[in-house]
């Protein structure tokens, strides 16, 4: 039998200690992530993360990632130095391969599905 999953609201599940960020480039960043779910191939990951704001570079180069921003307000600047504001209710895709920075104006907290590449 195959049943599903169902999770508490996304704003209060407890993410555990804040950590720094270690691709932080400003700002005295902290993180904390939960993971809620992995696919039994481990090549999806759907979790909830949180970061205080500065600004921190990422890049996708083995995995996609779709975010739903649950509250808080962040910047991305991608390759062409093309900068976006995503509001909380608002989803962004990053395509494998994307590069950029994140820029967190207050603290952020974020739903996201990471797909992986198979090994």
């Amino acid at each position: 039998m195959i049943d599903f999953q169902t999770f508490a609201h996304l704003a209060s599940i407890d993410l555990g200690e804040p950590e720094p960020k270690p691709t932080s480039v400003e700002g005295e960043q902290y993180e904390a992530a939960v993971e809620l779910w992995r696919s039994d191939d481990g090549l999806v990951e759907i979790g909830v993360w949180e970061c205080t704001p500065g600004r921190f570079t990422a890049a996708r180069e083995t995995n996609s990632e779709i975010c739903h921003i649950i509250s808080g307000r962040v910047s991305l600047r991608g390759p062409e130095e093309r900068t976006k504001e995503v509001l909380p209710g608002e989803m962004l895709v990053l395509p494998k391969g994307w590069r950029g920075e994140w820029i967190i104006h207050e603290k952020t907290r974020k739903l996201y599905i990471l797909h992986h590449d198979a090994a």
